[in-house]
């Protein structure tokens, strides 16, 4: 059997968009939509963290939310792996953070950079990699949650996300899939998904993941 790690956010952890309300149901997060999608061949570890960067620091933050920081601790608990599914970056438009879609993807290329320098010892199989660019940023009658995000410059960054994680997943010999193809936010906070919407980046990534993995 195979096994994948889906290393992400609060899109991946499963997140209400409505404040204070219940994180998604177990079968509707997109990992187990995933897993279910793959007939029993592959088992899919969920790692979605809500505020996790690609590779930078949030000095608010109750829990690391460093993504280059706390892969490689993943890597090696859930090692081996066939393959690493990375969905971040929303949380890199955060003023506060750095607020680019290209600078996340700078970010993405050094969570690659990670994953290919960690499994270097004699037998280790290096996984293959998946980056996945996240959602688009929605209009929201949410103002704080949108400010949050950096306003409307963040739903114009949104949109690079797919342009970027393309090149950079080019460059490393990457998978690349455009979640933003198959799920919109919920207009409630206009960053995270219904049920529905979580549903479909896990459909929308088994036929790719079955070509990736032959299954």
């Amino acid at each position: 059997m195979k096994t994948i790690l889906a290393y992400g956010d609060s899109l991946t952890y499963g997140a209400s968009p409505i404040k204070g309300g219940p994180r998604h149901d177990y079968e509707d997060r997109w990992p187990s939509v995933l897993e279910a999608g793959l007939g029993g061949k592959a088992r899919v570890i969920p790692e979605g963290l809500g505020g996790r960067t690609t590779a930078f620091d949030d000095h608010l933050a109750n829990a690391d939310r460093n993504g280059a920081r706390i892969l490689p601790t993943l890597l090696a608990s859930h090692s081996p792996l066939d393959l690493v599914i990375i969905m971040l970056g929303t949380n890199d438009l955060k003023p506060a953070i750095h607020g680019s879609a290209q600078t996340a993807s700078h970010g993405m290329r050094r969570l690659m950079q990670i994953i290919r320098g960690h499994f270097v010892e004699p037998g280790q199989t290096v996984p293959q990699i998946l980056l996945v660019a996240p959602p688009l940023i929605g209009e929201t009658d949410n103002v704080d949650m949108l400010m949050h995000f950096g306003g409307e410059g963040a739903i114009a960054q949104s949109r690079e996300f797919a342009r970027h994680y393309r090149m950079r997943a080019e460059e490393y010999g990457a998978a690349f899939f455009d979640a933003s193809t198959v799920a919109v936010p919920d207009p409630a906070d206009g960053v995270h998904l219904d049920a529905a919407n979580t549903r479909a980046i896990g459909e929308g990534l088994v036929p790719l993941v079955k070509s990736l993995l032959g299954l």
